[in-house]
């Protein structure tokens, strides 16, 4: 049985670095690739500040969420890739400012290097 799936392409959110999609829909789920702090007008990472490119990240997925007529609030299943784990405090402090009850499940993974030397990506899976 083939799925049936829509490629999400949007000038909303940064555009892919490499052969992959924004983000992939399906009948119920959305699912996004790995965002990391990139600000969709220049193609620059934010800043080298963690709670900066955290919040970066976060706008890039709500914008990519937007963009189909989505929010935040759709997001079911958050996968967290972090460079250093001393940031761990700092990421559950931006959790609190964005998601101000119902949190979405997490998981959180050091990792030894993100695409562009950044400190964190998200990749999010979502209900529509």
């Amino acid at each position: 049985m083939k799925i049936k799936k829509k490629i999400i392409k949007t000038d909303l959110a940064p555009k892919a670095i490499g052969a992959y999609s924004q983000a992939v829909e399906t009948e119920k789920l959305f699912f996004t690739s790995g965002q990391i702090p990139i600000d969709s007008k220049t193609d620059n990472i934010v800043s080298t500040n963690f709670e900066d490119q955290a919040k970066q990240v976060f706008t890039n997925i709500n914008s990519l969420l937007n963009s189909q007529g989505m929010s935040l609030e759709n997001i079911l299943k958050l996968t967290v890739y972090m460079i250093d784990l001393e940031d761990f405090d700092k990421l559950n402090n931006i959790f609190n400012e964005i998601f101000k009850h119902d949190f979405p499940a997490r998981s959180v993974v050091e990792v030894s290097r993100l695409p562009k030397d950044c400190k964190i990506a998200i990749d999010a899976i979502c209900h529509k």
